[in-house]
């Protein structure tokens, strides 16, 4: 299987590099997958899990927020937040959800109001993507 390079970046830094056969990447209009010789392309990403395919087993990432271009060089997903899947507790996610429930039902605006939901969306969906 044909290979191609892969960067995946977050603020914070350069989280991987390097050659895979695949990366399947939570879009904000809907997943897709990229493989060598992929058509240029400009997405903006959704919270998720970006798949990344190569010699060995898949490594799932999740993302939040950003960006992802391919290009000649390949593809490269900015991030604004990254986290590998087998870090991300239960718990952890519960305790997000519950947090994001409280901060709806206490906006004091639509503005508040409307981001809280957003983020208790983004939540669930992971949860969801995840199978906690």
């Amino acid at each position: 299987m044909s290979t191609f390079h892969f960067e995946l970046v977050s603020p914070e830094k350069l989280m991987f590099s390097g050659e895979v056969t695949q990366v399947d990447v939570p879009g904000e209009e809907g997943d897709f997958g990229v493989m060598a010789g992929h058509a240029p392309f400009v997405a903006t990403l959704r919270p998720g899990v970006l798949t990344v395919y190569g010699e060995n087993a898949p490594k799932m990432i999740v993302v939040r927020g950003g960006f992802a271009e391919v290009g000649p060089n390949g593809l490269t997903v900015l991030a604004q937040e990254v986290i590998p899947v087998d870090e991300i507790q239960p718990d952890v996610i519960r305790q997000a959800i519950d947090d994001a429930k409280e901060d709806v039902a206490d906006a004091k605006d639509d503005r508040t109001r409307d981001k809280a939901t957003e983020r208790l969306a983004q939540l669930e969906v992971l949860k969801d993507a995840l199978g906690h």
